[in-house]
């Protein structure tokens, strides 16, 4: 079902600045949404802006740290008052770091947790905090297919996802018992081609680099935009996730072996990481990094999965065209037998 929400609508993304919330933020410019820009780097805000005022549209910055509750509820006080009512928001927003465990700090393991996992908390409650009065609104939470599989080198981020997945559990729960018509979805992404593996902090020797080719964060951008408007529990985008979240249901033990085996290697690149190499962990990194990553060489630019997870009455059709299809050619072969 469709989710009904004023046109054009008042949407806020966190995360705004580049990889998906920057892709997110184009798809919905072409809306004409009305978008609230939440990141921590100014100079990738206002470039993001821009984009939206090259457009036709409008859109209005706020730097912020989504791991700080209070800077989040300003955020939102804010939009409210400048654009008017939130419709949809969208946590995009995320940290992570690429080592070891034991090589994480645990300073650095709380700083993942906060943004990747609180962020979307402190979102979500932003949100609802406006959306409840008024009995509408969308909040999209941007997940992983490690929400449900972790991999090595990347604990912190797949403890947060699983976390978001436990939450966005209760929270549906309490929504449907107060008979609300506020929507809360989640998307499951495989790896994107962001720029998040040349400012993701790391203590490999050589630079990070996604397990599988990724997809172009404008496919991520189109799972998150439908999510958004239709009342789906969950999306998840691309053959990669459903096997990674299928192979764990079936046979989780040996992903673990198959992970332990392959998954340190496959997540490095050939070039080594520079001494220089600035990391945004902490602070963001100076400039504007767009929305795309170096793979743009190998990055998936479709996802058959995702538009048959999205068109689901032209799937059920094709699928019983085929079976009939399929009915009709067995029963004149047996006939002609």
């Amino acid at each position: 079902m469709a989710i009904k929400l004023p046109h054009p609508p008042v949407v806020v993304i966190t995360g705004a600045s580049a990889g998906v919330g920057r892709a997110v933020v184009r798809h919905f410019a072409r809306d004409g949404a009305r978008i609230g820009l939440i990141a921590r780097g100014i100079e990738g805000l206002e470039a993001t802006q821009a984009e939206v005022e090259q457009a036709g549209g409008e859109a209005l910055i706020y730097p912020c740290d989504v791991a700080d509750h209070a800077e989040v509820e300003a955020a939102a006080a804010y939009f409210e008052q400048e654009l008017g009512p939130i419709d949809i928001w969208i946590n995009a927003a995320f940290a992570g770091i690429l080592a070891p465990f034991m090589e994480v700090s645990a300073e650095d393991y709380r700083r993942v947790t906060e943004v990747t996992y609180l962020g979307q908390v402190h979102g979500a409650r932003a949100a609802l905090k406006r959306m409840l009065p008024r009995n509408r609104g969308s909040i999209v939470l941007v997940g992983s297919a490690l929400a449900y599989r972790g991999i090595p080198l990347q604990s912190a981020y797949c403890g947060a996802k699983h976390a978001i997945q436990g939450f966005q559990d209760s929270l549906r729960s309490e929504l449907m018992a107060a008979k609300s018509g506020v929507h809360v979805s989640m998307v499951q992404l495989p790896g994107v081609n962001t720029p998040q593996f040349d400012w993701i902090r790391t203590t490999l020797p050589r630079k990070p680099k996604p397990a599988s080719p990724p997809y172009q964060p404008e496919i991520a951008a189109e799972a998150i935009h439908y999510a958004a408007h239709h009342r789906r529990k969950e999306i998840t985008l691309g053959w990669p996730s459903l096997q990674a979240i299928w192979g764990d249901r079936l046979a989780s033990g040996l992903v673990d072996r198959y992970l332990g085996a392959t998954g340190i290697e496959g997540q490095q690149d050939k070039e080594r990481v520079s001494p220089d190499r600035r990391d945004n962990l902490y602070d963001p990194v100076p400039g504007d990094r767009g929305a795309h990553g170096r793979f743009d060489a190998t990055a998936r630019t479709r996802s058959t999965q995702l538009w048959l997870n999205t068109h689901p009455a032209e799937t059920a059709l094709g699928v019983g065209a085929a079976l009939l299809a399929g009915g009709i050619a067995w029963a004149v072969g047996r006939r002609r037998g």
